[in-house]
């Protein structure tokens, strides 16, 4: 949820996530060159338990080689990670429903592009912005973007309102477009992760700001598989910033990982019950294969300031991306080729 209005580089009010970075220097670049030879894999069950330990090989979904990797998981909270096609590469034990704050975002955004599919550079139908989302622009107690009433977006255009600034306004306007009201976009939210088996898992808001919005690292990682497959929603958060004309000044993207070669996405999001949260996707380069890896951690120093939390998240979910950058390579038998 990102509790303050959004800020851009003009200058608007608001809590900034850190600046993020575009792996390719283009969206479309990235698309292209993050299309190839990903594919879907079941994830590793819940475990249920509410202890602590970390796991690497040995649970079900694990990759062969998971025992293989030493992997810096966080103290705090949960998490899980996933090469995709090949199996779990670790998780923490523990995962029982947490608030998610605005990770519930990417929720938001696939439901909107089942829907009303795009293509990566497609802009979709215009959208007129409501007196409702309007007015909430100016909300001093949670991220928004100023939009004002009468105004046209394009669908694409608010989704990079949605994901990269976290605009909470942006993310209930689009919840009404798409079903009327947002209490009826939330049941397609709820019948969409039921469909992906996240079974612990509930949504109650399209924005992510209700501390009863709840999921586990391991839920998390079954939707982002399945986002990365969406190649607007791809290309939208592999965005380091954009313009939006209407919206004044240079909107960043909250997620400052992405300035990291290889990180290419997903989603931020903080608030005090829920702490710091990332859903995180990464491209490891072995050998002459690309091998998709996601990433969720929940749960950062939770019950302290939104921006305390955001900053163990990213921090930790860091230190996680380059331990796997570092390992897997040799993990799978293939030399590592780093990016610059």
């Amino acid at each position: 949820m990102d509790s303050q209005r959004v800020r851009t580089r003009m200058g608007l009010r608001g809590r900034g996530g850190g600046r993020g970075g575009l792996l390719y220097g283009s969206a479309a670049l990235v698309v292209l060159v993050g299309v190839g030879g990903w594919q879907g894999l079941a994830g590793p069950a819940d475990s249920g338990s509410m202890a602590a330990p970390v796991r690497a090989g040995g649970f079900q979904g694990a990759a062969p080689f998971a025992d293989r990797l030493s992997l810096p998981w966080p103290k705090d909270g949960q998490s899980s990670v996933e090469a995709v096609g090949l199996g779990g590469l670790g998780r923490t034990d523990g995962q029982r429903p947490v608030p998610i704050a605005s990770v519930t975002k990417v929720m938001t955004a696939y439901v909107i592009l089942k829907g009303h599919p795009l293509r990566a550079d497609e802009q979709g139908p215009d959208i007129t912005v409501d007196a409702t989302a309007a007015n909430e622009s100016f909300s001093g107690s949670e991220s928004t973007v100023p939009l004002i009433e009468g105004r046209r977006f394009s669908q694409r255009r608010l989704l990079e309102l949605l994901l990269l600034p976290s605009g909470n306004n942006v993310a209930r306007l689009l919840a009404r477009w798409d079903a009327g009201s947002e209490q009826a976009f939330v049941a397609k939210m709820n019948r969409a992760a039921a469909e992906l088996g996240m079974d612990r898992t509930t949504y109650t808001g399209a924005s992510g700001i209700e501390p009863t919005t709840r999921s586990t690292a391991d839920d998390q990682l079954k939707l982002a598989r399945r986002a990365m497959e969406q190649p607007a929603l791809r290309s939208v958060v592999a965005l380091r910033s954009t313009t939006v004309p209407g919206v004044p000044g240079t909107v960043v993207n909250t997620n400052r990982l992405l300035e990291k070669p290889g990180v290419i996405g997903l989603k931020t999001g903080s608030s005090t019950p829920a702490g710091g949260n990332l859903m995180w996707a990464v491209e490891v380069k072995a050998g002459a294969k690309r091998q998709l890896v996601l990433g969720v951690v929940l749960g950062q120093r939770a019950n302290t300031s939104p921006a305390e939390g955001m900053a163990a998240a990213l921090d930790r979910s860091g230190e996680l991306i380059e331990a796997v950058q570092r390992q897997l390579p040799a993990a799978l038998g293939r030399p590592a080729q780093v990016r610059t």
